[in-house]
C-alpha cells in the first residue's frame, strides 16, 4: 500500500513582503490605468511574504530567457539535493531503495531532466525509472502522488521518490502588464520540496484512491505563451471562480469510495489564492480551519506552483500528523483547468499495511 511521507521543503533566502511588493507595484506601473484594481486584488491574496531565488533586483532585470534558463538550471542543482537528502531520511529510505523518481517543474527547462543528474550525482540505482512532469503546473503536486500511487499498485513494494522545483520568479515578464499578470507578480512564490511514497512501511497518508478531472473547454484559462522572452504565465479573470466545477468531482471521487467528501478529518489542497480555499468551504461544506495548512502555505509562501500540496501537508506533520487511520484528502489544481486528487487514511506506523481494498479510478 502506498504511503505518502513526510515531505522536506526549502524556500530561497531572499524574502519580499506584501508591504514591498504594493510598493514596487505603485512604482513601477504609476501610470497604468488599472493600477488601483491590481494593488486591491494583491492585497486581497493574503500573502504576506515570498521567498525568491534571486534579489529584487535581479529578479526585476530581464537578460534574456536563456540567462535565466541557466539561473534555473544552476539553482536547481544547488538546492534539490539537501532537499531529497531531508525526504530520504524522513521516509528512513536509501537512493539504492528508490525505483522511480517524479520530477515536477514548470518554471525552467532541462533536457535530460535533473532525474537525470540526481541519478548520476545522488547513489541512485541506473536502473531507477524517471518520469518528468513539466506542463501540468500547480495540479503536478497532485498529479506526482497520484502516478507513485498508481506505480506502487503495479509494482507493490516499491518505492517512489518525488520532487518538485519550483522558480516562479523566473519567470516574471516586466512587459507583460494585463492585471492577471500583474496580479501573479504578487502571488507566486519560490521553493523545492521532496517527498518519498513508500511501498511497505513508513508513517504518513496511506493512499487508497485517486482520480483526475479535466473541466471542458478551459485549457485556455490558465496557460503559457512561449515567446524569444521566455515563458509569458496567462491567467483568465474566471480562475478564481473554478471550485464550483471542480467541487463536484471532489465530491464523486469520494462518493465512488463510499465516503463523504464533508466529513474526512483532513484536507490537503492545492492553494492558488484565497478564493479557491474559501470557495471549497462554500461548496464542500467546511469550516474555514479545515484548510488551515494550505492557508498557512499561502500567506507564508505565496503560491509556490506544484509544491504546495507538499508545504501544506509538511505543516501538518509538523504539527503532529492525525490520528492513525484519520481519512483525508489531497488535491492540485492547475491547467486544463485540471484536478488531481487522492484519497487516503493517515497511516501512523502502528500496524502493518491492510490488504489493497481499492485500486485507483479515474473520474
Amino acid at each position: 500500500m502506498a504511503t505518502l511521507c513526510r515531505p522536506a521543503v526549502a524556500v530561497p533566502d531572499h524574502v519580499i513582503t506584501q508591504e514591498q511588493t504594493l510598493a514596487l507595484a505603485r512604482e513601477t506601473h504609476a501610470g497604468h490605468p488599472q493600477r488601483d484594481l491590481v494593488l486591491r486584488l494583491i492585497k486581497n491574496t493574503g500573502v504576506l511574504t515570498r521567498h525568491l531565488v534571486q534579489p529584487i533586483e535581479e529578479t526585476l532585470r530581464h537578460p534574456g530567457f536563456a540567462s535565466r534558463n541557466q539561473v534555473y538550471e544552476a539553482e536547481a542543482k544547488a538546492r534539490v539535493p539537501e532537499v531529497v537528502r531531508r525526504a530520504l531520511g524522513y521516509a528512513e529510505v536509501e537512493p539504492a531503495d528508490i525505483d522511480l523518481i517524479v520530477y515536477v517543474s514548470c518554471t525552467g527547462f532541462m533536457m535530460p531532466s535533473l532525474t537525470a543528474w540526481l541519478i548520476n550525482t545522488m547513489g541512485f540505482d541506473y536502473d531507477t525509472r524517471q518520469l518528468p512532469i513539466a506542463q501540468l503546473g500547480c495540479a503536478a503536486g497532485g498529479a506526482a502522488i497520484n502516478r507513485a500511487h498508481d506505480f506502487i499498485t503495479a509494482y507493490p513494494g516499491s518505492n517512489v521518490l518525488i520532487v518538485s522545483c519550483e522558480f516562479c520568479s523566473l519567470l516574471y515578464q516586466p512587459t507583460d502588464i494585463g492585471v492577471g499578470s500583474l496580479l501573479s507578480n504578487g502571488l507566486f512564490g519560490d521553493a523545492i520540496s521532496a517527498a518519498v511514497v513508500r511501498g511497505e512501511g513508513g508513517t504518513g497518508m496511506r493512499m487508497e484512491r485517486n482520480g483526475s478531472h479535466l473541466v471542458p473547454d478551459t485549457e485556455n484559462w490558465i496557460s503559457y505563451a512561449v515567446r524569444e522572452t521566455g515563458f509569458h504565465f496567462q491567467l483568465d479573470k474566471r480562475v478564481p471562480g473554478t471550485m464550483e466545477m471542480l467541487a463536484p468531482a471532489l465530491k464523486s471521487l469520494a462518493s465512488d469510495h463510499s465516503w463523504d467528501v464533508s466529513q474526512l478529518d483532513f484536507y490537503i489542497v492545492h492553494a492558488g489564492g484565497p478564493r479557491i480555499l474559501d470557495d471549497l468551504c462554500t461548496f464542500l461544506g467546511l469550516g474555514p480551519e479545515m484548510f488551515s495548512f494550505s492557508r498557512s502555505t499561502l500567506t507564508e509562501r505565496g503560491n509556490i506552483a506544484s509544491s504546495v500540496v507538499f508545504d501544506a501537508l509538511a505543516r501538518l506533520f509538523a504539527e503532529g500528523g492525525m490520528a492513525d487511520g484519520a481519512r483525508g484528502l489531497i488535491a492540485g489544481f492547475g491547467p486544463g483547468i485540471t484536478a488531481e486528487i487522492g484519497l487516503g487514511r493517515w497511516n501512523a506506523g502502528l500496524t502493518a499495511d491492510p490488504p489493497l481494498t481499492a485500486a485507483p479510478a479515474r473520474i
